[in-house]
């Protein structure tokens, strides 16, 4: 059982402006009792505490975070103040928002058995796990490769595959589906209902609610650091979809999308022409093979496909970051090269801590406006606050970027992308992280 009892936490100012802004914490006055077995989905809007929440679970507050924490968390009735990480490890594994930042080993099948090694477990065991987690999630063809290889859907599989291999009785997982693609969240669905069929204590902080319809026992819905509900399955059910579009919430049902015209590919702007695009990483084979793509200015293009297809490749290839790619960007009779082509376009990355480098979110915007002369001028100024109101960031333009949720750094990072005024925009997963 995991129980919080008159739980409060804010983080130094050093790490976050948000918890101190209007003199509140990011959580304030949690008190929630988690019963074994119990499969609970925390969600609300991006900043709304859920990671935060998350990491109490896990024992990283206080262990890792620095903050201020009033309260007791529980753990099986010890207060986790007086467990080691390595303790509350043996009976809670997590997957963070930003995989990435759990790895430890440079290949995926030594990253899935790295948490049994450090139990104890014999090698026959291990191998046994590891071979079994691989199955369950359609791990196979990712074993005994480099995690720097893997897409980021791909890197979020093996995070899964980690957690589970150490066969915890509590999992704590923070936007496991965030940028898995429709099988593996099939694939990880199925594993998440293996895990209850077991008893285990599943704990998920989500914005996509579609796939856990019918598997959380428990909704938990925050709201600027509070719990604000706490519903069964039925009881979420029955809230109208309206009163879920006003709690920030996406949809529980794929279905209840609504239906969009398709756009026309005439938008008078003139024809991008992607010519003979190849790319192949270093000693791997060809990653990307497109000969001939028309795709109209001025529109909306989507490009889709499993993870590991290339999308991420394509963006990076047509931005001009993949020097080595060989293939043509032109328009209207004008060619660009790789060189021409970074000035051309605009990517909002996959992870976007890569491409966050000022102090302030409103520095953040300004940087990346058109122009060398006058940065922070009135003008300048008073289009990046016009932005961040549209993106629902104004009132954090001072904080630092990285110290807001990941779905307000996504914000920030598509800001940036808007104020630079560039032809040519790309969005790489750009919903990851986001809510409704």
């Amino acid at each position: 059982m995991i129980e919080c009892k008159k739980v409060s936490f804010s983080y130094p100012p050093n790490e976050t402006d948000i918890g101190d802004r209007e003199g509140h914490g990011t959580l304030r006055n949690i008190d929630l009792s988690i019963n074994d077995g119990d499969f609970v989905l925390l969600c609300g809007t991006s900043g709304c505490g859920k990671t935060t929440l998350t990491r109490l679970f896990n024992g990283l507050i206080p262990h890792y975070y620095d903050g201020k924490l009033e309260g007791t968390v529980m753990l099986d009735g010890e207060d986790m103040r007086g467990l080691s990480l390595f303790d509350i490890s043996k009976k809670v594994g997590s997957v963070f928002q930003n995989p990435r930042s759990q790895f430890f080993n440079v290949d995926t099948t030594s990253e899935i058995a790295f948490g049994c090694e450090n139990h104890g477990l014999e090698e026959a065991e291990i191998r046994k796990r590891v071979k079994l987690v691989s199955e369950q999630l359609n791990l196979t063809n990712l074993l005994d490769r480099s995690v720097f290889s893997l897409s980021g859907g791909e890197k979020q599989k093996i995070a899964c595959g980690s957690a589970a291999a150490v066969e915890p009785d509590v999992f704590v997982l923070d936007e496991p589906s965030s940028n898995l693609d429709a099988y593996s969240i099939a694939d990880f669905r199925k594993l998440l209902k293996i895990l209850k069929s077991q008893g285990k204590t599943i704990i998920i902080a989500e914005h996509r609610l579609y796939y856990l319809y019918d598997l959380a026992d428990r909704i938990i819905y925050l709201s600027d650091g509070e719990i604000q509900g706490d519903y069964t399955l039925p009881e979420f059910q029955l809230i109208p979809a309206a009163e879920k579009a006003k709690m920030g919430l996406r949809p529980l049902g794929l279905g209840e999308f609504a239906d969009i015209e398709p756009a026309s590919l005439h938008s008078g702007q003139g024809i991008w022409k992607l010519n003979h695009f190849h790319f192949a990483y270093k000693k791997q084979p060809e990653t990307l093979s497109l000969e001939n793509i028309e795709l109209p200015a001025g529109n909306v293009t989507a490009v889709i496909g499993h993870n590991g297809a290339g999308k991420t490749t394509l963006s990076r290839c047509l931005c001009g970051l993949e020097k080595r790619c060989k293939g043509i960007l032109e328009k209207e009779g004008t060619s660009y090269s790789s060189k021409q082509r970074l000035k051309l376009c605009y990517m909002v990355m996959q992870d976007v801590n890569h491409q966050l480098f000022t102090e302030s979110v409103l520095e953040e915007v300004l940087l990346s406006m058109p122009g060398k002369d006058s940065d922070e001028s009135p003008e300048n100024v008073a289009k990046a606050e016009a932005i961040l109101t549209e993106m629902d960031l104004l009132p954090y333009k001072a904080c630092h970027p990285m110290g807001l949720s990941g779905g307000q750094k996504q914000r920030v990072a598509i800001a940036s992308a808007i104020a630079s005024e560039r032809p040519v925009i790309l969005f790489d997963e750009p919903t990851s992280g986001l809510d409704l």
